[in-house]
């Protein structure tokens, strides 16, 4: 394939088993003569990852790399690597080969044939049964709240054209949910599926409080439900308050029951109480939201990186490069 490729990979705690991953990927570069770039993003690992990812980088040339000053999370680290890449095709691949590399000439063909974007559907997850549902549930709850049609079962696993990365880094979020950005921008996409292997090597990166927040990130970023419920919840509450005085009243002058106690009175500020919480905490969520994208951070910190020319001289060059397209 003439065509230059760009392969994002973040990488996290993965020195044990990096190198099983790059000759993967280079097997399956020779196979199919592959001109491209895997750029590596160590998002604040604790092992020596960047220290094997140097390693590698003596051996196989074409590999970049990008340290970031802590942990950011895997989408900002995704998003960083998109910012430096150049390649007229773009990979998104994690780094534990549950997402094999030798699946990307299939991906790639569709993008030969006319398509702007191919991306991994999962029909089968070999991970534990409760984590196999909760992604179920999640993509589907995703799927009915969102504003856009989010495709079930898909994961940052893909393959796009340069055009799209390009209308994908205009997007300013600061919590970047990927593949609903993905899905936001458009052009012709087509889901490819596949079955997902088990992890290589090591543990999921992603805790449960992280999978907690990517699923917050997809939900309050591509739906306006979640503030809007609030309002059916006050019509709700309201409805079964003046229900509830009505019936108090009726009791009282039809059947002469005595309708006054604490446990009515309790019972009343219970309930309006804890839902006056929900309706704020979902409130809050937004504003918080909107207090991150007031702040204009960077979305990460780069320590140092290997085979690129400065952050800032790149980030320049790919923003000059995006105008002169625009024009």
């Amino acid at each position: 394939m003439s065509v230059p490729i760009s392969i994002v990979m973040p990488v996290f705690n993965a020195g044990k088993f990096l190198h099983k991953t790059v000759e993967a990927i280079d097997a399956q570069r020779r196979e199919s003569g592959w001109d491209i770039e895997l750029i590596m993003i160590d998002d604040g690992s604790r092992d020596d990852t960047y220290e094997r990812v140097e390693e590698l980088g003596e051996k196989y040339r074409y590999i970049k790399a990008i340290k970031l000053s802590r942990n950011f999370g895997h989408q900002a680290a995704v998003r960083t690597g998109l910012e430096f890449s150049d390649g007229d095709y773009v990979a998104i691949l994690d780094d534990d080969l549950q997402d094999p590399p030798s699946l990307l000439p299939m991906f790639f063909e569709y993008l030969d044939n006319g398509y702007d974007v191919a991306y991994g559907e999962r029909k089968k997850r070999k991970e534990h049964i409760l984590k196999r549902l909760a992604y179920s549930s999640f993509y589907r709850i995703l799927r009915g709240l969102s504003s856009i049609e989010i495709p079930l079962d898909s994961g940052d696993f893909c393959v796009m054209k340069r055009r799209v990365v390009e209308h994908m880094l205009t997007l300013p979020e600061r919590n970047p949910f990927l593949r609903g950005m993905r899905a936001w921008v458009g052009f012709k996409q087509i889901a490819v599926s596949y079955e997902r292997q088990a992890r290589i090597d090591g543990v999921s990166a992603y805790t449960f409080a992280k999978l907690l927040q990517l699923g917050a990130d997809g939900i309050f970023s591509f739906s306006k439900f979640p503030i809007r419920f609030i309002t059916f919840l006050g019509l709700l509450g309201l409805g079964v308050a003046l229900f509830y005085s009505l019936f108090l009243v009726v009791m009282f002058f039809t059947v002469g029951v005595d309708v006054r106690g604490f446990s009515t009175l309790a019972l009343l500020i219970s309930f309006f109480g804890s839902l006056n919480l929900i309706c704020l905490g979902v409130i809050g969520e937004y504003i918080a939201r909107i207090y991150d994208e007031t702040l204009h951070r960077p979305h990460t910190v780069i320590e140092k990186t290997l085979n690129f020319e400065s952050p800032e001289e790149h980030r320049t060059s790919r923003k000059r490069a995006h105008e002169v397209e625009k024009a």
